[in-house]
């Protein structure tokens, strides 16, 4: 019987395959799609930023004529202290901030939740609850778990806002995207790498001309006869004429450069975000460049969310509410005694206001503006009897 048979096409499928050991491709290939939210480096940068915004306290602030002063009511009391039943304000922030930054790429969602017209939480929903459909170019719907929403009933907090559609975010997953593939590769290689058998420290060279040498067994009976010792520390008995023992290098993680180039990717990944490389691992702790990141980096997103929060829940036109960024800055002691110290004695600030940036509770006494020459009252510094005619000499 004669079977047909199909004629193999020369055309070329446009794929190309390769034959590699088990081995080789634990090293080589790293399997899937590597997401932002499974490169450590990625995740500790943004983590580290929405712990810094949560600890931040939120001012409820009011113009006057005398200036900004700060209030405090039932409202500042939600934002800044209990936004959610059972979460944590600073919980509650960091959530925003990690789907603003990493989850929801570049957008985050909370539904405000009121009584009677007054406000009663703050919901954060989780990123994958949540889908975008554009209205035009201009406007845009929000579903949350399938119901659509208008955005003026919802905070919508956005980061990189899109090229197309301004009103969305885009995150960093553009940019960071290559870079994480690479990080990813780096770590399968190094565990591959210390996980591989082929790197042995000694080599003992033998004559393969004697018949033990010919099969498995026969060199392993060479090695437990002349090179396996009795115990530990004893010395090793050999034929000179048959043995040569050498004492090779194995190749490490330094001759791959897999050091250098991790370090090389995580400065990368903190300049795109905007964090210091001590903070990812990298360098040491400087102090210049973390109060660089504060004002550069945490202040431009505290300031973006709390923008949208004045303007979705704040009603009066002479509220506004603020993050405290100055707390993050890293000032030691000296530097606040000698920069607070003297605007004190210039009687720009009180004690109170001096020992409230040093953590200390205020005292009777130190509500007064007072100026260095006596620590007097500042509208009585003309009444000093040195400057009265006829005042004594030490008066």
């Amino acid at each position: 019987m004669i079977f047909p048979f199909k004629k193999r096409e020369n055309t070329p499928s446009g794929k190309v395959a390769f034959l590699i050991s088990d081995e080789a491709h634990d090293i080589l290939c790293v399997p899937g799609y590597t997401a932002l939210d499974r490169c450590p480096e990625i995740v500790t940068a943004c983590r580290r930023i929405a712990e810094l915004i949560g600890s931040m306290t939120i001012y409820l602030m009011s113009n006057t004529e005398r200036g900004d002063i700060r209030i405090t009511n039932e409202l500042s009391r939600i934002i800044d202290i209990e936004p959610m039943p059972n979460m944590t304000r600073s919980g509650w922030m960091q959530a925003i901030v990690m789907n603003l930054l990493l989850y929801g790429k570049g957008n985050s969602v909370v539904i405000p939740h009121t009584y009677k017209g007054l406000l009663k939480s703050l919901e954060p929903i989780a990123a994958d609850r949540v889908a975008f459909l554009p209205v035009g170019r201009r406007d845009y719907k929000v579903e949350i778990d399938g119901i659509s929403r208008s955005p003026k009933d919802l905070l919508h907090f956005t980061y990189n806002p899109d090229k197309t559609y301004l009103w969305k975010g885009t995150g960093v997953n553009v940019s960071l995207r290559e870079i994480t593939k690479n990080l990813a590769q780096a770590q399968a290689t190094q565990n591959a790498f210390m996980a591989s058998k082929w790197k042995p420290s000694i080599i003992v060279k033998v004559d393969g001309l004697t018949d033990e040498f010919a099969s498995p067994e026969g060199r392993q009976k060479l090695l437990d006869s002349y090179v396996k010792p009795a115990k530990d520390g004893d010395p090793w008995l050999i034929p000179a004429d048959q043995f040569q023992v050498e004492q090779v290098r194995p190749l490490t993680l330094a001759d791959l450069a897999i050091n250098d180039t991790v370090e090389l990717d995580k400065r990368t990944v903190a300049a795109v975000l905007g964090v210091p490389p001590f903070l990812l691992g990298v360098g040491e702790y400087n102090r210049q460049a973390w109060n660089s990141f504060v004002q550069n980096t945490v202040r431009p997103i505290a300031v973006s969310i709390q923008q949208e929060l004045t303007k979705k829940l704040i009603l009066s036109p002479k509220w506004y509410l603020k993050f405290n960024v100055r707390s993050l800055l890293d000032w030691d002691l000296q530097t606040v005694y000698t920069v607070f110290g003297g605007l004190s004695d210039k009687g720009i600030v009180t004690g109170n206001e001096v020992r409230d940036i040093v953590g200390m509770s205020p005292m009777d006494g130190l509500d007064e503006l007072r100026i260095l020459e006596n620590y007097i009252p500042s509208d009585m510094i003309g009444q000093q009897k040195k400057l009265i005619q006829g005042g004594g000499e030490n008066e």
